[in-house]
């Protein structure tokens, strides 16, 4: 299925730091609040702008369309239309902004050592399967080549899983090996929660199909970093 692109006129440049620092230019690029989490909910694939927002809570519409338009004036994202019978808009990432993944794995590992993150707060399906893609423990995954699916809703992946990695695509299961169904939140919380799967399942928040030994196998192979410890946070002080 091929998506059209849609070209837009230029809206106004965005403020500057005047620092020469690619660290700097990356801030004046997402920097922004939401930014950063906007390209995240991208980085499976394009969605509609119900979606993103639906995904996003906190965030307004007046400030999802900034955001928008900010990261397509500076080369992040594109607005696509669906072909026919959907021939609907949606936003996708640009070649250039899947670059970003690393990113956002790095920072993302990096926060989770804080002391101060909760993994039991709301995440979307999107960065709980990116999440996936970061934490994959290779030696707990030693041997393993497998078909995972995943539904949330209307919302399906396909997911190809071995000890090197976990690609992931927005498309439907088909004969996957295991296929978890129900809430992101009740999966999050077998993975990252440490909620034995058998009472999700039991208690109707999480189904599985297919092989239930890999099901098992599969919540523990994405272990949470070590939180920084006192002692680590003392030197830090010091310093």
């Amino acid at each position: 299925m091929k998506l059209r692109k849609i070209t837009k006129r230029k809206g106004s440049e965005k403020r500057r730091y005047d620092d020469s620092c690619g660290t700097a230019h990356a801030l004046e690029l997402i920097g922004d609040r939401w930014a950063l989490l906007v390209m995240r909910e991208l980085m499976l694939g394009p969605r509609r702008f119900s979606q993103l927002r639906a995904d996003l809570p906190g965030i307004s519409a007046n400030v999802l369309a900034q955001r928008l338009g900010d990261l397509e004036r500076t080369g992040l994202l594109e607005r696509l239309k669906l072909p026919p019978p959907a021939s609907m808009q949606v936003y996708g990432l640009t070649r250039w902004g899947y670059e970003a993944e690393p990113i956002t794995q790095a920072l993302g590992r990096w926060a989770a050592r804080s002391p101060h993150h909760d993994p039991s707060l709301r995440i979307s399906g999107v960065s709980l399967l990116l999440s996936f893609r970061t934490l994959l423990d290779r030696e707990r995954a030693k041997g393993l080549d497998a078909v995972v699916g995943f539904r949330f809703g209307e919302d399906v992946y396909r997911g190809h899983l071995t000890e090197r990695g976990i690609e992931i695509a927005r498309e439907d299961p088909g004969d996957a090996d295991v296929v978890f169904a129900g809430s992101v939140a009740s999966l999050g919380a077998a993975v990252h929660g440490g909620v034995p799967l058998a009472a999700l399942v039991r208690e109707g928040r999480l189904a599985v199909e297919g092989d239930r030994k890999l099901a098992e196998r599969f919540t523990r192979l994405f272990p949470l970093p070590e939180k920084i410890s006192d002692r680590q946070r003392a030197r830090a002080e010091v310093r």
